[in-house]
Formats: structure tokens, sequence, C-alpha cells
């Protein structure tokens, strides 16, 4: 049972739209990035359509903005990306990215199509726990070898973390800082409905340190074209809402953020079904505040488990389902038959770990 102290809270509306805005480019809702300019900037960007017979899933864009390019410099990296068959790239995987000449552009374009991935989502339990132990305040300073303490890797014999390690720490950081979410939320004015189309990004670096000076680091070389890292950073998290957090909240209990030796995040299932269960219990509200019922097409879809071998995709959820239950999140899940062959899977899920508190709920 998870001790009071233990738990700690994160913004609702963030939830809600954590697995959309962490669709991989796998997931059949996602579209291939794009380059985009409009009156207000320059962006590498893509789509996460919603699905019209499932009411939770909300359609948003997730996008990078370049920066101040000249004309020049834009029709250039543009045309340069034209020029990439970025479909043939990803026939290979993510790995396939490798293939783009440009670092700066092959960079990028992973860090959008691998946004908010499970590694990603864990270091973001970790500063809004951190943030919840501050006496609910939106800015959390932390040192980057106390996160890759938390996320499980390993120290080299000097004490310190390979910078392949450190580097893809300071990637996920700069990507979670970069990409902003675009994503409409219903508004009511009498009889009409309308839309508050909101634009957010998860994290904003605020300062960062560096240990030995003179040192010449800057952020967005480093995520770009370099293997380097900042000591420490100070960050604003862009959910934060200290009058949300009175009403619209999840509270989760000790996460697991431990990294598997060899195992790529995306293969990290169950931090994927917490998630989703965790945006479930936000739009709806739960039988006897417990049990949740959900379509199990909607279930593999949001892990992601794909393919004609139902059998290999049967036994990856319910082991991700006994994993959840080992770790306390869940008591007890069943598969339910449903009309026209379709099935869906009541869980009963464990209140002492996970909860939530939502005007959509109540």
């Amino acid at each position: 049972m998870a001790s009071q102290l233990n738990l700690f809270k994160v913004d609702g509306e963030l939830v809600r739209i954590l697995p959309r805005a962490g669709a991989s480019i796998r997931h059949p809702d996602v579209n291939l990035p794009v380059f985009r300019s409009d009156g207000d900037g320059h962006y590498l960007e893509m789509r996460v359509d919603a699905d019209p017979d499932d009411a939770g899933e909300v359609a948003l864009t997730r996008r990078i903005p370049l920066g101040n390019l000249s004309g020049k410099e834009w029709e250039e990296l543009k045309e340069q990306y034209d020029n990439i068959d970025l479909e043939a790239y990803l026939g290979d995987g993510i790995k396939g990215l490798e293939n783009i000449e440009d670092r700066r552009v092959q960079r990028l374009t992973a860090a959008l199509l691998t946004f908010l991935n499970p590694r990603q989502v864990s270091i973001v339990f970790y500063l809004y726990r951190a943030a919840t132990q501050k006496e609910a305040s939106p800015i959390v300073s932390f040192r980057a070898n106390d996160l890759l303490d938390a996320m499980g890797y390993g120290r080299t014999e000097d004490g310190g973390f390979p910078s392949v390690t450190r580097s893809k720490l300071h990637r996920d950081i700069t990507a979670l800082h970069r990409t902003e979410l675009v994503f409409a939320q219903e508004l009511r004015k009498g009889d009409e409905l309308g839309a508050k189309v909101k634009i957010k990004s998860i994290l904003t670096i605020q300062e960062f340190e560096i240990d030995k000076v003179p040192r010449n680091f800057d952020l967005d070389n480093a995520a770009d074209y370099t293997f380097e890292a900042a000591d420490a950073y100070t960050v604003s998290l862009g959910f934060f809402d200290t009058s949300a957090q009175g009403n619209d909240y999840v509270l989760f209990g000790n996460i697991d953020m431990n990294q598997r030796l060899g195992n790529s995040s995306k293969h990290d299932y169950k931090t994927k079904l917490l998630v989703y269960l965790a945006s479930r219990l936000q739009w709806e509200k739960p039988k006897d505040g417990q049990f949740l019922t959900i379509s199990k097409h909607y279930l593999f879809k949001n892990l992601e488990l794909f393919g004609s071998n139902s059998s290999r995709n049967n036994t990856i959820f319910w082991r991700t389902v006994e994993e959840l239950r080992e770790m306390g999140y869940v008591i007890g899940a069943k598969q339910l038959p449903g009309k026209r062959g379709s099935t869906s899977v009541e869980f009963q899920i464990n209140p002492e770990q996970i909860r939530s508190h939502s005007p959509h709920s109540v």
C-alpha cells in the first residue's frame, strides 16, 4: 500500500492528452512530419488525428519551432527535407533516420517522432514528483546525475556517466522544452459550442549549470550536433497550474523509472498502459470508483501492439497487466465478451496507487 507521502500529483489536462501526445510513428493516427511556415514562424510538425469512434481521444499537433530563419535558409532546409524519402527510411524504424546526412535535421526529426516516449514520460513524472515535494511549485531544479541515478543507469569507473547516456538525457530534456503541443478544448458560450486552442510545452528550461568553466556549451548545439549535457537544469512545468492542482489531477504512487538494460523505450509497455489507464480515469467516471471497462482494440492501439501475430500481442498485453498488478496499480483485470465479436477488458484500479480527481469524472 502506497504511503500518502509517496503520492504525487500530475495535472489532469496533461494526463488526458499524454497518450496522444506520445503516439509514435507506428500509430495509425499519426501523420509523417512536415515543414510548415506561417505568419508566426517556421515549424517541423506532425499531426495526430482523433479517432472519431472514441470520445476519449483528442486530435493534436506537436511541433518544433525552428527559430529565426532567413528566407534563403528556410528554402534550403525545406528543399533538403523534401528530398528525403522519410517513409522509406522509417521502414527500418527510427534507426533508419541515420540515413539523413544533416545531423540537425536527423535529430530534430527523431525528437519529434519519439516525443514523450516512456523514458521521457518517466522524466516528466520525476519532475512532477519533485514539484509536489516543493510545496506545489512549477519550478524544479535538478542535477543531471541525480536524474540518471533515479533512472537506474550505471556509472563508469570514475563515478560519472558515459557521454552517450548524458547526451541522451540532454536531448530528452531539450525535446520536452522545444516541442509545442497544439490542441483544442471545448468552449461553451451560451447555447453555442466553440473551441479554445491551446499551445503548450511540457517544460521550459529556465537555467542550466556547467560545473567546469571555461567550457563551450550551448543547449541547442548540444541537442542538435554534439554529445554533451549540462550538469544541472532549472525548468518550469508548462501544464502545472496551481489552481488546477486543487480540482483536476491524477495522484500516482511511486513510479518505477528504471530503464531496462538493452531494452528500447518503445518496449516499455508498462509505462504506456499506466499512462493510458490514467488518461481514461480522467475522461470517464469509473464504475464504483474503481472499475474501468475499455475496448481491447483501443488498448492495443495505444500500446502500439500491431501486426497479425495476435498470440504475441495477447501475451505482451496480459504480461503488462500482470506487471501493473504486481506494482499495485491494478488489483485485477478480466476480459469481457462484446457484441459482434468485439471484446473489452475490465480493470479494477487500486485507488491507493493511482486515482483521479477531475471535473470530467465527478
